[in-house]
């Protein structure tokens, strides 16, 4: 891991070295001086990564995986990886659903189709061989629920125990997947935030190893694969702005880290404007932007959404989610449950991605932007759905009518299908 200079911390700039316990210096997992919110950024020497690697041979190399990108990750070259197939994941062209807003260019990156359903595998990926590597047994998170199944499948995976905690309020479909991960499940009586506190302590008193984000600074090195793999199915062109669903930042802190890399490596010559898009009940950050106030001024709220994954009182990687869009000139943003809830049939229907709320929070905020005048019909457009619909099945009902019981009689069906607005023979090829 020689490629690895060492770590900053994003409040004070103080730089540790490599080689502790947790692999994290002479500190673990955060910077002394700060307590829980010294969150620290990897740091790479990118004149070794050039020379080892390149986009024309990660593009040659065939790897169907976020593994492709091993040699710009704080692993060693041969150091083993979870089995399943987490990462590169499809990037659609959606031309339907462009039009829909007035936009001529726009793609669809559908992380719903990892191992467990979300975006969170990447992380929890990269968790597993890091707790690998300094000998770790148990893994713990707080989750408010895709982080958790993304933790307890991974585990699943290569023999290793998950303990995680979660809201009591979380999704069903969710919580069903941490215990048939054979997961070990705490639910708790309170907030994301309540388990989040909680997962620290026990983390602590235990010895676990700690995949929570916005405070272990390796998951963000592995949600920052989701850009390369943008930029790459782009044949490694940089799209004009991206839309990313935020709640705790930590998605965006990634994104925005990976092509930072790209553009540290010469491999691009330009940032995205990353949107950041929230619910209006949960809009921390989004206050946040529209203040001007630094990440330690924000303070908690009473949040509560629809978009469960996006729902936190007090986004714990606040400060390189701000930085995200500060330096990218993008923005945040937030839209309500009812637009939020309207986005999942939108998406499905004219992309063909069902995806959960909080992932169709990203269309949702498209929408807004377009109206606003922040992005014109030109810009090339990427919508980050970073879960998939079955994860929430119970939001999905709530945005489409329940069809009606009929006799199971063809008289029945031309019946039904007379009253229908497009001639029955319309569909027919289907």
């Amino acid at each position: 891991m020689d490629h690895v200079r060492g770590f900053r911390c994003t409040v004070c700039g103080r730089e540790y070295g490599v080689g502790a316990p947790r692999g994290v210096g002479d500190v673990d997992y955060v910077c002394p001086l700060h307590g829980d919110d010294g969150i620290l950024d990897v740091l790479y020497d990118y004149d070794r990564i050039q020379a080892r690697t390149s986009p024309k041979r990660i593009t040659a190399s065939g790897v169907g995986t976020m593994w492709r990108y091993k040699a710009l990750l704080p692993v060693d070259a041969d150091a083993p990886v979870p089995p399943l197939r987490v990462g590169w994941t499809p990037l659609y062209t959606a031309p339907r659903l462009a039009e829909s807003v007035g936009l001529h260019h726009m793609w669809v990156k559908d992380d719903g189709v990892n191992p467990t359903a979300s975006f969170k595998d990447r992380a929890s990926a990269l968790a597993i061989v890091k707790a690998q590597e300094v000998g770790a047994t148990t893994i713990t998170t707080a989750s408010t629920g895709n982080a958790a199944a993304a933790l307890a499948g991974m585990t699943a995976s290569v023999a290793l125990r998950a303990v995680i905690f979660v809201p009591k309020s979380a999704p069903q479909a969710k919580i069903a997947q941490h215990l048939v991960y054979g997961a070990r499940v705490f639910l708790v009586d309170g907030t994301y935030d309540d388990a989040f506190e909680l997962t620290l302590e026990v983390a602590r008193e235990f010895g676990w190893y700690n995949r929570n984000t916005a405070y272990n600074p390796f998951m963000t090195e592995g949600k920052k694969t989701a850009a390369y793999e943008i930029c790459e199915q782009l044949a490694w062109q940089v799209p004009d702005v991206i839309f990313v669903p935020v709640g705790d930042g930590c998605i965006l802190g990634g994104i925005h880290k990976g092509f930072r890399d790209l553009l540290a490596l010469g491999w691009i010559d330009r940032l995205p404007r990353l949107m950041g898009v929230q619910a209006e009940g949960s809009a921390s950050l989004v206050t946040a932007f529209e203040q001007g106030l630094t990440w330690d001024q924000i303070r908690p709220i009473e949040a509560e959404t629809v978009a469960d994954s996006i729902c936190a009182s007090l986004p714990r990687d606040r400060i390189k989610a701000l930085a995200a869009v500060r330096e990218t000139d993008g923005r945040f943003l937030a839209v309500s449950d009812a637009e939020i809830l309207g986005a999942i049939p939108m998406i499905a229907q004219k992309a063909g991605v069902f995806c959960e709320p909080a992932a169709a929070a990203t269309y949702a905020g498209l929408a807004k932007a377009v109206r606003e005048g922040w992005v014109g019909p030109q810009d090339r457009v990427v919508l980050l759905l970073t879960g998939s619909g079955l994860k929430d099945v119970a939001s999905a009902m709530r945005t489409v009518t329940t069809p009606k019981v009929i006799p199971a009689s063809l008289d029945a069906v031309r019946a039904a299908v007379a009253r229908w607005d497009e001639p029955a023979h319309a569909d027919r090829a289907g």
